[in-house]
């Protein structure tokens, strides 16, 4: 069993700007470089077999050309004391949106279960220990809040394998696709 998701790479330089700003929250785990992306869709464990059928189909996925997203602003998923990620906010966008609808229907024809949730595209910048101070998160938010990058060119997308490690996830890129 391998554990896949669909991500957009986050460029070096916008990477860079980001780690500026991952500092300053005690309980706060936060992701290096390498760990930044946009999530598209998330496959969770699937069978070698899937996963070849997964890939083929992300191939139909990747159509319409390159496009350009911004990172806007950023927030909390949880609230209070289980406030549990701080990420930055992606901009509504029409093309990323029917991106990640095609790589989810690509994970329907491949067999996979996909989880029912509203996409919410972002950039997880920490993972929070559970007794990290809400007033804190709260201060670090209205501190970072009006985070905007300059426009970011999309003109591929990654299929990821994700590996559950003590220091966090570790992702390898096993396909890519240009648009």
């Amino acid at each position: 069993m391998i554990r896949l998701f669909t991500a957009l790479s986050i460029p070096e330089d916008v990477a860079e700007t980001l780690a500026r700003r991952q500092t300053g929250l005690p309980g706060a785990r936060w992701r290096t470089a390498e760990q930044l992306h946009v999530t598209l869709a998330f496959y969770g464990e699937v069978d070698e077999r899937r996963a070849d059928d997964l890939a083929a189909e992300l191939s139909r996925a990747a159509s319409g050309g390159p496009f350009e997203i911004v990172l806007s602003g950023v927030g909390a998923f949880g609230e209070g004391h289980r406030t549990h990620a701080i990420w930055a906010g992606v901009e509504q966008n029409e093309r990323l949106s029917v991106l990640a609808g095609r790589c989810r229907s690509a994970g329907e024809r491949a067999g996979v279960a996909m989880e029912r949730r509203d996409y919410r595209p972002h950039v997880t910048l920490a993972y929070l220990r559970p007794q990290t101070n809400p007033d804190r998160i709260g201060a670090w938010i209205t501190g970072h809040n009006l985070l905007r990058s300059p426009p970011i060119r999309i003109d591929r997308f990654g299929l990821w394998s994700s590996h559950l490690a003590h220091e966090g996830s570790q992702y390898q890129l096993e396909r890519e696709y240009l648009l």
